[in-house]
């Protein structure tokens, strides 16, 4: 499941098998992405906060299933077929419109943003995500005008910063210690974001 080894949650102890408690999914099933960091839990513990305060926050305003859509973007762009998996399943989910979720996936596979079945704001988001992923040194305050001129106020462009920076972080830290998805339970996640405390996987 890993290049690295781990420790499974039936002989986790200590601050892990805690971490691993507010994390699990059905049958105690732990996210390998997450059981990546099993050896220092330290970094398990901030890979969950950021991860739920930047996707999954009441404080957000752009709707959950656009930010999964960015997370997809971003990981395809980055070659990461587990974050892609896990995240389309959940933006899938989320959107409650299976064949309007397969054509933005479809569009993705194809890296034509002009082809994703959204609005011309939220393609617009797309861009700045490609190029925030793949060129970041070429932004230009330029591009944060287009993304006002779309439609985002500045709260909303921090939010579609922090989740493209938050996926190229997941991307790698998978894709750098060859994560699969054996085991997992694909597309599960924290759904009250009310609570950034309440990690119950659904």
């Amino acid at each position: 499941m890993s290049w690295i080894a781990t420790i499974p949650f039936d002989t986790a102890t200590g601050k892990l098998k805690t971490l691993y408690q507010r994390v699990t999914g059905p049958d105690n099933n732990v996210d390998n992405i997450m059981m990546l960091h099993s050896l220092r839990p330290h970094t398990m513990e901030g890979h969950m906060a950021i991860y739920k305060y930047v996707l999954h926050h009441s404080g957000n305003t752009i709707p959950k299933w656009f930010l999964e859509v960015l997370g997809v973007w971003v990981s395809a762009l980055n070659t990461c077929n587990y974050c892609v998996e896990h995240h389309f399943a959940g933006m899938k989910r989320l959107l409650g419109d299976d064949p309007r979720a397969d054509a933005i996936r479809a569009a993705i596979e194809a890296r034509d943003v002009d082809a994703v079945p959204l609005d011309d704001s939220q393609k617009a988001a797309m861009r700045y995500a490609q190029m925030l992923t793949q060129d970041p040194a070429a932004l230009q305050k330029d591009d944060i005008e287009n993304l006002r001129a779309a439609g985002f106020d500045d709260g909303q462009i921090l939010e579609i910063n922090q989740v493209c920076a938050y996926f190229s972080y997941a991307n790698r830290t998978v894709l750098g210690l060859g994560c699969s998805t054996d085991g997992d339970v694909i597309g599960l996640s924290p759904g009250n974001s009310q609570d950034p405390d309440d990690w119950s996987h659904a």
